[in-house]
């Protein structure tokens, strides 16, 4: 699959934009701050509904505009889908598909799929488990668009629950008894969805476990082995393959820690706890793998992604959740945001060779020089609120 066109309104730095993009190579250059980022962003937001750069969608609207539009032409082998979406502040945002009614923006996930590497992906290694949460997290829906809505009542449910167990807490501080009869509601759902979400990563990881490590292993100079595992006190004490053990076990979990959970008025237990772990060599990457270890672990966790997007042989047999479509049309579109400037001469030449048979490949640059030769193709030169094709 490829994108052909992509068309802004008040998205970001641009009031305007359309830029037609070919398959292979597309590299956008410019200076620093002239708005190549907003481009793949843009792309890449078609894909996820999320941004690499911010949590919400407030920064993606043109500082005066109300909302923003970004709209993208998606082949996939001899079929052509147009993409829109509506991002409005304060609201939530609409999608239209092929010139369609507007319905919810969700609808558009599974059409197309990215992979993007940006140097804010030092963080997957170096930073907090959120970010690592995230990460395994839109790369489930990007393998199955219907996770989102799962996710999304996941999070809403523990919004509530929480909520509630702040109210415990201030009757608990208060001398009343708490009652615990909405309470356990909340938690049967929570489990119920936590457990799906839960079957989910772990499986997911399992899958990519052996592609992280090979990845690793043609992009670093280092001897040691990268290792991903998914960490879990309710995994760790059930089938993490059966979504039915896993939602006992999320309940029984649950309730050993009800006291703490009144006490400190939070939910302490279930994926919004989890962490994906990353050691090379043994040893954590958090706090002990160098510099330029990072980076290739990092670019290892994405590498490994874009084969399992792909429809990659490798999700077979790890679960019956997934259903990835095979075949060169279904390979995702690699973009790389400002990364080669970040790599040395060796680790740039390896990833150029490594992606270069990828459908189509976005880069931005700061200076042509930043491109490698292998990726030569169609160029942009960016300028404020402006793309031209050189």
């Amino acid at each position: 699959m490829y994108v052909s066109h992509l068309s802004l309104l008040d998205f970001r730095s641009y009031e305007s934009a359309d830029v037609e993009l070919e398959p292979g190579p597309n590299a956008f250059v410019g200076r620093n701050g002239r708005g190549k980022t907003n481009l793949v962003e843009a792309v890449g937001y078609v894909a996820t509904l999320g941004s690499h750069r911010v949590a919400n969608d407030a920064p993606l609207i043109r500082a005066g505009a109300q909302r923003a539009v970004v709209r993208a032409r998606v082949v996939r082998g001899d079929r052509a889908s147009t993409l829109e979406l509506e991002i409005t502040a304060g609201k939530a945002n609409r999608a239209r598909i092929n010139r369609g009614q507007l319905g919810r923006a969700r609808d558009v996930l599974g059409i197309l799929r990215t992979v993007l590497f940006a140097p804010e992906d030092l963080a997957l290694v170096k930073g907090d488990p959120d970010g690592r949460r995230r990460f395994l997290d839109q790369l489930v829906v990007q393998l199955l668009p219907r996770a989102a809505g799962v996710h999304a009542d996941y999070e809403r449910v523990l919004r509530q629950r929480s909520a509630l167990l702040k109210s415990l807490r201030g009757h608990r501080a208060a001398g009343r008894s708490p009652d615990l009869a909405t309470l356990e509601v909340w938690d049967a759902r929570a489990a119920q969805l936590g457990a799906q979400v839960l079957a989910w990563r772990t499986s997911l990881v399992r899958s990519m476990a052996p592609l992280v490590a090979d990845a690793y292993a043609q992009v670093s100079d280092s001897d040691g082995e990268a290792v991903v595992e998914y960490r879990s006190a309710v995994v760790d004490g059930a089938d993490a393959t059966d979504v039915g053990a896993l939602e006992k076990a999320m309940l029984a979990a649950v309730q050993e820690r009800r006291d703490a959970e009144v006490e400190r008025g939070q939910s302490l237990v279930g994926p919004h706890r989890d962490d994906l772990a990353l050691t090379l060599g043994g040893l954590p990457a958090k706090g002990y793998a160098s510099h330029g270890e990072s980076w290739s672990f990092a670019l290892a966790l994405r590498l490994a992604s874009f084969r399992l997007l792909g429809g990659a042989d490798d999700l077979t047999g790890s679960s019956a959740f997934w259903d990835p479509d095979h075949g060169s049309d279904a390979d995702p579109v690699l973009i790389l945001d400002d990364v080669f400037a970040e790599l040395d001469v060796r680790r740039r030449e390896r990833l150029a060779e490594l992606v270069l048979p990828a459908r189509q490949v976005l880069v931005t640059a700061a200076v042509p020089q930043d491109v490698p030769e292998l990726l030569t193709g169609a160029r942009f030169e960016v300028t404020p609120g402006q793309v031209r094709r050189v």
